[in-house]
This record gives C-alpha cells, structure tokens and sequence, in this order.
C-alpha cells in the first residue's frame, strides 16, 4: 500500500489491549496515527518472510514510523500480543518513542534497527533444512528442568511454543521431517527478549566506535569503564526509557520472574553484539556445536539456548554482505559514510585517523573484503555450520565416491551452495557410466549472497593493485626518462 500512509487522519487515543475485541483499531503516538489495518494489509510488511526484504523501500514507505510498526507486524504475527497480553497502546507508545531516539546517522540509525529485528524474525521464523524440534512435553518432564530451580524460566514461559508461529512453519513446508524451525526451539519468553533486544540494541548510537568514545574520555567510556561502551548505553537508556514512564511499560502484565529473566535476556543479547567479544563468542560457540569433540546444542538448555540466541542477533546486526549485491552496496556506502565522518572528527581532534575513515584514502573494497573474510564469514559458517541456518534441501545426482563414513548432506562448505564439477575421464580411465546416488545438499540465500559479495570485493581489490602497480611502473618510467640528459 505504497502511499497509504500520507492519508491517515488524526484520531483521539484509543485503548485497546491485545486480549479484548478488536473494536478499537486505531491508536495516536503523539501525531502519529497507527492504524492496525492497514498495517496488517501493507504489501511491503507482508514480505518480511523474505531474506532480501526491500527495508530501503519500507523505509521510503513510512519514514521514521519503519521500527515500530516492523516491530507491530513480527510480534502481532508471531502471536506475542496474545500469549503476553501485552496492551497495544503502551507498546506502540514505547517504540515509537524509541525508533525517535535513533539518531540521523548515515548507518546507525532506525533503518539498521529495523533490518536487524527483521534479521532475527527471519533466521527464527523460516525453515531449516534437518532441524530437529524439541517436544516441549519431554523437555518439561526432564530432570533438566527443575521447577523449583529459581534459574529457569517460569512454568508459563517455557512449555509451549507460539502457536501462530507454528502454524505460520507448518504452512510454508508440510514436509515437517525434513525442515525445523528454530523459534519453536525458544520459549515464547525468549523469542520476545530476542525480537526486543534487536530493536534496542543500537539506541542513541553516537555514529562512533568505542575505541573513538574510549580514545576521547567521553562520558559514555568513563560510565562504563572503557568496557563494551556502547552496548552498555543502549541497553541502559532503552531500558531507562521503558521504566521512565507508565504509559511504555508495555511489559506490564509479566509476572516479576518473567520480567527479571526477560531483562537479563536483552541485555545479554545487546552486549554479545560488541565486535570486540567476536571471536570469543564464535569460539564458545564452536565449542558447543561445531568442533569434532563437540556434544551439540541442548534446546532443552537454557545457557546453550541463550548462546543461539546471541549468534543470532550477531548474524541479523553485520548481515549486509549476506544481502543481494543492491542491498549490500546500500549498506556498504552508509558505513563507509560514517566511517568517514569519524575520520573527519578525528582529524579536527588532532587525533590519529582511524584505518579505512580517511575520506582522502579510501579503501571502500580492501574494507569489504576484509570485513567479510575475517568477521562475517566466520560468523556465518559457524551458524550454518551448526545446522540453523534457513534454506532448502536441493537433492543433486552425484558420482558414488563419497566416503562410507561421510554422512549424505555432511559436505557443506563455507560459502554458498553446492555442485559438482563436470568432469571427463582421463586418459586409460573406464568410459562406462558410473552409479550416481542422490546427495541432498543445503541451499542458503544468506551463504550464496556473501560468496558472490565477497568475490566481487576480493575482484576489486585486484583490480586496484593492478592499477596501482601499473601507475607505479608509469611514474618510475617518467622519472627515470627525465632524469636521462638530453642530447646536446
């Protein structure tokens, strides 16, 4: 419904919490009129099941509105009004109010919010390929769970999963055996601390790093004693502004077990975003799910649940090179317009410019590469590796020289899809047809984008040597041909 927004008309605030009849549809934030209908109708929200999902054009849509009412659409479609009772006025209010706290930055801003609430629905909401679901009635009679265990979550937030978010897995694929999805993994608790911790998790960001904030004494890295400074802010102040006034507190109706785990969840997903605990959460995750001596993620654990979740948030928040190529590069140059920004404050601070935000040296491919090869793509294979990430069986006929040991589907490499190669017999070699077995292999939108991005950069960054070298062999040549006397 592009345009449809420009033609709401002001109505007086309307109460209508989620458990009544729909009678009232309409709700006022300020100026601003909410109405549910329309929202629900909006072609544009209606694609949010796609991973290449067109936030740019959500953003030209509906503005400065885009976060809540991304954040209206997930939570409505999941089911979390229903289950948590939560009261529509007292939510739109609180993110509204937040989304208005992004500040204009070219990549930190409502739009980033947005696309990363977007990120976690999509990785928690869509089918994965040999995902295995927990049977939450076995989980609740396991010794694991203990009830009278102050630890784990309340009674009420663990044995269920969301119906509308079932429902919404059972008719995208029927083929429940082959295909998982990792939101009916999670309480409904959890997956509203995931979904609440992805639209706060960059609030008042600055537009700089924490080593600028640390470098410049400002208040933030005193506050925080230099320590994850800008995760600590936001989840503070977004949560300072949930608290501050009882027309936010949109959590109202959660008992105080359910609020006290719910915070610790957020705040344990908004810190894990910190590019400086990288590595280490990569490792401990590794550690659990990937690496030969391995057990695997328990879902009926809560630690290993919670460090699912944390990569989650990490993949949705630098997802930009596993987007389509125009999406990527829309990300890229908003990046590369606020590294520069830095770079210019830094300059008039006599300070020394930080590598690649030097407007007057710009790297912009070395940058992409870099990014992609040593943060994202260990992020990314690690996900996939671990067996929750979205996409589709794709059964290829291959030649029947795996080993007899080798698991079918176990080869999955680090970026993108499969195929085997076409090869032709070598000299001597026997022309008669060999056997060929189906293979399933897995196929991800997100693994084939960020294989064919960082080919592109790793193309450009060539190509930028090539020329370099060849303006350097230029330049030598003119030197030495004026150094050269002339004849007399």
């Amino acid at each position: 419904m592009g345009g449809c927004l420009s033609s709401w008309l002001p109505v007086s605030k309307q109460n209508n919490d989620s458990g009544s009849s729909s009678l009232a549809r309409r709700y006022q934030v300020g100026d601003i009129v909410y109405d549910l209908d329309q929202l629900e109708d909006n072609q544009l929200l209606n694609q949010l099941c796609d991973w290449d999902f067109p936030i740019f054009d959500l953003y030209n849509n509906m503005g400065d509105r885009i976060l809540s009412q991304v954040a209206y659409k997930i939570f409505s479609d999941v089911g979390l009004f229903e289950t948590f009772k939560i009261p529509t006025q007292e939510f739109l209010n609180y993110f509204h109010t937040l989304e208005m706290g992004y500040r204009d930055k070219p990549y930190h801003n409502r739009i980033h919010a947005a696309d990363v609430l977007h990120g976690v629905y999509y990785l928690s909401s869509q089918p994965i390929p040999g995902f295995v679901q927990v049977q939450w009635q076995d989980m609740l009679q396991s010794p694991k769970v203990p009830a009278t265990n102050p630890t784990n979550p309340p009674p009420t937030s663990v044995g269920q999963t969301l119906p509308n978010l079932k429902m919404h897995y059972e008719n995208a694929s029927g083929e429940d055996d082959l295909y998982g999805i990792m939101g009916c993994n999670l309480p409904p608790l959890e997956l509203m601390a995931l979904y609440t911790a992805a639209a706060m998790h960059d609030y008042d960001h600055p537009g700089r790093t924490n080593a600028f904030l640390v470098a410049t004494n400002a208040s933030q890295a005193i506050l925080y004693n230099d320590r994850s400074v800008l995760e600590n802010h936001h989840a503070a102040e977004a949560w300072r502004l949930l608290l501050s006034r009882p027309e936010f507190n949109w959590l109202r109706n959660l008992e105080k077990a359910e609020f006290k785990r719910f915070r610790y969840l957020v705040i344990e997903a908004i810190l894990a975003t910190d590019l400086k605990r990288h590595f280490e959460i990569i490792a401990e995750f590794n550690s659990k799910a990937n690496d030969d001596e391995a057990p695997g993620l328990d879902w009926t654990n809560e630690t290993d649940r919670l460090m699912a979740c944390q990569m989650c948030i990490k993949l949705s928040d630098i997802n930009g090179p596993c987007k389509r190529k125009d999406l990527h590069l829309q990300w890229t140059y908003r990046i590369t317009d606020e590294f520069f920004e830095q770079g210019d404050e830094e300059l008039s601070l006599g300070l020394p410019i930080s590598p690649y935000m030097d407007r007057k040296n710009s790297q912009l491919a070395r940058l992409q590469e870099s990014f992609i090869n040593h943060l994202v793509a260990p992020l990314c294979n690690a996900y996939g590796e671990s067996g929750m990430l979205p996409g589709r069986w794709r059964i290829l006929e291959e030649l029947d020289d795996f080993s007899p040991n080798e698991a079918p589907g176990s080869r999955v490499g680090s970026l993108g899809s499969h195929s085997l190669e076409n090869s032709f017999p070598e000299e001597g070699e026997s022309v008669f047809p060999v056997e060929r077995v189906p293979i399933p292999r897995i196929e991800s939108l997100l693994t084939d984008h960020l294989k064919s991005n960082h080919e592109m950069w790793v193309a450009k960054v060539k190509e930028e040597e090539r020329l370099k070298e060849e303006r350097a062999e230029w330049d030598s040549k003119t030197r030495t041909e004026a150094e050269v006397p002339s004849e007399p």
